[in-house]
């Protein structure tokens, strides 16, 4: 099991685009993984890895895990604290 210490959420300062959020995630109070993104997709925002581009214009993660549970883990924990985030927010009740 994955012992994820703290997760921080920095919402998006554009307005317009995909991106929602970038988040970073610590593990055992001693690594960390930044810039993390939330993007809003077809079906729902979901979570993609740290990447770079590559010369060809295609992506590759720099930083990602090793197995499909891992990676659902890491998912739920980002989704959740990205929710939670939202619920934090101040409501616009006028509309």
């Amino acid at each position: 099991m994955l012992n994820v210490t703290d997760i921080r959420v920095r919402p998006s300062e554009k307005a317009t685009g995909k991106l929602r959020a970038l988040v970073s995630l610590i593990i055992d109070d001693c690594f960390a993984v930044h810039d993390i993104k939330i993007i809003s997709g077809k079906g729902g925002v979901f979570v993609a890895m740290p990447a770079i581009a590559n010369p060809d214009g295609t992506f590759r993660d720099i930083v990602h895990p090793l197995n499909s549970s891992t990676r659902a883990e890491i998912c739920r924990m980002v989704l959740d604290a990205y929710e939670k985030h939202l619920a934090s927010l101040p409501r616009d009740d006028t509309q």
